[in-house]
C-alpha cells in the first residue's frame, strides 16, 4: 500500500464510539493509526449505568475454571482497542491485517509528541464534560491500578 500514511490521533475529548468508527475506517483503508491518551476518551450516557454494565461483564466466567476465560480488559488502551476490533472483520485477512496497523497508548509516548495529530470534527464531545465518563475513570472502577 503505497499511499498508506501514519495517523496519530490524540483521543482526549472524543466520544469513544464515534472515534472508533473513524479509526476502523482508516485502518481498513490501509493507514497505520496510533492512538494516544486512550484514558481520556469519553463514554456518553449515565455514569452509573456504564459502570454497572462493565462490572456485570466482569462477572461472566467459565463454570469449569476461571483460567479458561472469557478475559475482559480493564486497561483503557485495551478497552479502546477491543472497541475498535469490534468494528473490523477480524476473521478475514483484510481485517487481521488492519488490526496489525493499530497501536493504542495510555498517555503520549516520547516518539509521538512531535507528530501532527489528526482531528475528527464529528467525534468531538459537544456537551459539558459532566455528561461523560472517561475511559480512565471506568478502568479505575474496574480495578486498573494506573500507570
Amino acid at each position: 500500500m503505497k499511499d498508506a500514511k501514519i495517523m496519530v490521533v490524540d483521543a482526549q475529548g472524543y466520544i469513544a464510539g464515534r472515534l472508533s468508527s473513524h479509526i476502523a475506517k482508516s485502518l481498513l483503508n490501509g493507514n497505520k493509526v496510533i492512538v494516544v491518551n486512550a484514558e481520556k476518551v469519553l463514554l456518553s450516557g449515565s455514569k452509573s449505568s456504564i459502570i454497572n454494565k462493565y462490572l456485570k461483564r466482569l462477572e461472566i466466567g467459565s463454570v469449569i475454571s476461571p483460567r479458561h476465560g472469557p478475559f475482559h480488559p480493564r486497561r483503557p488502551d485495551t478497552i479502546l482497542s477491543k472497541m475498535i476490533r469490534g468494528m473490523i472483520p477480524k476473521r478475514k485477512a483484510k481485517g487481521s491485517e488492519a488490526l496489525k496497523r493499530l497501536r493504542v497508548y495510555v498517555g503520549v509516548p516520547e516518539q509521538y509528541k512531535t507528530f501532527e495529530k489528526t482531528k475528527f470534527e464529528d467525534a468531538i464531545a459537544k456537551k459539558p464534560l459532566s455528561f461523560y465518563l472517561t475511559l480512565g475513570e471506568l478502568s479505575f472502577r474496574l480495578g486498573w491500578k494506573g500507570e
